[in-house]
């Protein structure tokens, strides 16, 4: 039977007004690909009661671990700006080769809001 894990996924729908909605999945494969699990993601946020519809429509298409289980959390208020190539998840790994594991907190986002932000990293209120 392949593993099984508890993944919340924080839905970013704007970096420097720091709007984000965190979702949890539950029963989460770990044998699935980061593509796969974007679909499920995508599919399932479509039609989840109580998210305003903003976070439901909107354009996600890349996601990069934030947090694992008893690790250390980066002190961004969003996401942190670092370790890119290690964080951010490509399309054709398992989830598990990406190093999600149980109680791992992913972000949700658009690229290129992301490198936008990246760039200038200001927060707006």
């Amino acid at each position: 039977m392949a593993a099984e894990a508890v993944v919340t996924v924080r839905l970013v729908r704007s970096f420097e007004h720091r709007n984000f909605k965190p979702v949890v999945f539950h029963r989460v494969r770990l044998d699935q690909t980061v593509q796969d699990f974007i679909q499920l993601v995508r599919d399932d946020i479509a039609t989840r009661q109580g998210l305003p519809p903003p976070f439901k429509k909107y354009a996600y298409d890349t996601m990069k671990i934030i947090h694992q289980a008893h690790g250390a959390k980066s002190n961004e208020l969003v996401m942190s700006l670092d370790e890119d190539e290690k964080l951010i998840l490509q399309d054709d790994q398992t989830l598990a080769t990406a190093g999600v594991a149980n109680e791992t907190e992913v972000a949700f986002f658009k690229k290129d809001d992301y490198r936008l932000y990246k760039a200038n990293p200001k927060t707006a209120w």
